[in-house]
């Protein structure tokens, strides 16, 4: 169980890779096999049934997610020489993505199992188009002690869905280890607090979230985690509808959907966010904000 007002973990830095130590082939794009043909989503509806595997991505690591929903983010929304950091970076898709298109990368994760994974798959990658720099730290997105406010130029993450994959199991400050949907919210309210605080004004957070059930009634997960950014202050700039592919338990889920009559959850939200610039007249965002006087 997870303490309120508890001390959480400082970041302590796991691998570094500085400029000084990437290798750059500059002009060399074209026969870069790191770099496939790659055409941007241009619809709030993504769908990726051949998950990408090129330069040193893998599916292996349960519940990361496919490599081009963090492609699309970056190239839309920062520029080579920014930094992106991802505060539950996994097994590190995010950050393979940002070193392959010439950002800056920051990754922390609350766990060092997945970032000896990371860092064996970010260093692995040689033959790159760009200097940057790559940063993995033991940490705990609640507490991004060690990155100033207003710094970071993106932030890509995918945070755990509740205790549906738990990604420790003597780890109590994993939120993977929550079952409870309120105390999981008060947890992720924190983490948007600390993105809100080091994102630069005007620029961009995105977060993958799906829904899930309980006693057989859906319950949208997503909807509680879009209030919880909002009500930090962030704006919301698109809502994207990403289909579920590859799922490893949909057969079974498909049997027990007829036999217990439901429907299969195979849709996340994909919640692109804005941190409004200073003195930035909000009024004319109230629909897309927590201001909103509808409901």
């Amino acid at each position: 169980m997870l303490i309120e007002g508890k001390q959480y973990r400082s970041m302590e830095l796991y691998y570094e890779e500085s400029l000084d130590d990437a290798i750059s082939t500059r002009g060399m794009t074209n026969s870069n096999p790191n770099l496939p043909e790659f055409q941007l989503e241009t619809t709030t509806v993504w769908s990726f049934p051949d998950r990408g595997k090129w330069a040193t991505h893998k599916g292996d690591y349960r519940g990361n997610f496919a490599p081009q929903i963090p492609r699309n983010i970056i190239l839309r929304y920062s520029k080579k020489g920014e930094t992106i950091i991802d505060p539950m970076v996994g097994s590190g898709t995010t950050l393979i993505e940002a070193k392959l298109l010439g950002r800056n990368g920051i990754g922390v994760d609350i766990n060092i199992a997945p970032l000896t994974i990371a860092k064996e798959r970010i260093s692995s990658i040689k033959n790159n188009d760009y200097k940057t720099y790559q940063l993995l730290y033991h940490g705990d997105a609640r507490n991004l002690d060690r990155i100033q406010d207003s710094t970071i130029d993106l932030i890509c993450t995918h945070p755990p869905y509740l205790n549906i994959i738990k990604y420790s199991e003597n780890n109590e400050d994993d939120i993977s280890q929550i079952s409870s949907i309120k105390q999981y919210i008060a947890e992720i309210k924190k983490i948007a607090d600390e993105c809100y605080r080091i994102l630069k004004p005007g620029r961009y957070l995105a977060i993958l979230i799906g829904d899930t059930r309980k006693y057989k009634h859906y319950v949208p997960l997503s909807v509680f985690v879009l209030k919880a950014f909002l009500d930090i202050g962030f704006l919301l700039k698109e809502d994207i509808i990403k289909v579920q592919w590859n799922c490893s338990s949909t057969p079974k889920w498909r049997k027990l959907s007829m036999r217990y009559n439901f429907h299969m959850i195979m849709h996340e939200h994909l919640y692109v966010f804005r941190k409004p610039n200073k003195d930035e007249t909000l009024s004319r965002y109230k629909y897309s904000s927590s201001k909103n006087e509808v409901i």
